[in-house]
């Protein structure tokens, strides 16, 4: 949830799930306004004090399997898990220069990179640690090449991936909800 319009549109839902769940709490912090590093800053910050990872995604207004991974973080079955385990933050990152409505969070591009995801395609999905290290990301390993971007966890084999990134980042996740999110995952499946 941050500085691009792409993500205004997960305000709205959060704000409609919390209206009809008022039992969840929402404890990421929108960072409006900033560059790629001061986000970084206050997700560490926020991350540390609470003792969560970091869920940081990177997309783009145009991007509709950024707008899928958003509605699944929103979602009022899913979204206390999430917020349990994670602080999340969301960076537009491939605003098409053409566009005079949508810009890229200045830095995002470059921290993309750095993390791996540059060329990659969106959402791409990295789980930090609380000092911004990557512990694991969207890049599925694949044969002899080298990795694919699953993104959006879409087909079974990609949901199986966001399975295995949840055990790499959140190992003490119980059993049940990893269950509740597979299952969300499965039912709201292309494939089902």
């Amino acid at each position: 949830m941050l500085p691009s319009i792409r993500s205004m549109f997960l305000p709205v839902v959060l704000s409609a799930a919390l209206a009809t769940a008022p039992a969840f709490a929402q404890s990421s912090v929108p960072y409006a306004g900033e560059n790629a590093d001061e986000v970084m800053t206050h997700l560490k910050s926020d991350a540390s004090a609470e003792h969560k990872n970091i869920l940081l995604t990177f997309g783009a207004s145009w991007c509709g399997n950024c707008r899928l991974f958003d509605r699944f973080l929103a979602d009022p079955q899913i979204h206390p898990i999430i917020d349990r385990i994670f602080v999340v933050a969301d960076l537009a990152a491939g605003e098409r220069a053409s566009d005079k409505r949508h810009h890229n969070v200045s830095g995002a591009e470059k921290l993309l990179s750095s993390l791996g995801g540059k060329d990659t395609g969106f959402p791409y999905i990295a789980m930090l640690d609380p000092a911004g290290n990557l512990i694991t990301d969207s890049l599925r390993p694949v044969g002899n090449r080298s990795s694919e971007n699953t993104g959006y966890p879409d087909a079974p084999y990609e949901i199986d991936w966001f399975m295995e990134m949840l055990n790499k980042a959140a190992p003490s996740l119980p059993a049940q909800d990893l269950a509740r999110i597979r299952s969300w995952l499965t039912a709201h499946s292309s494939a089902h």
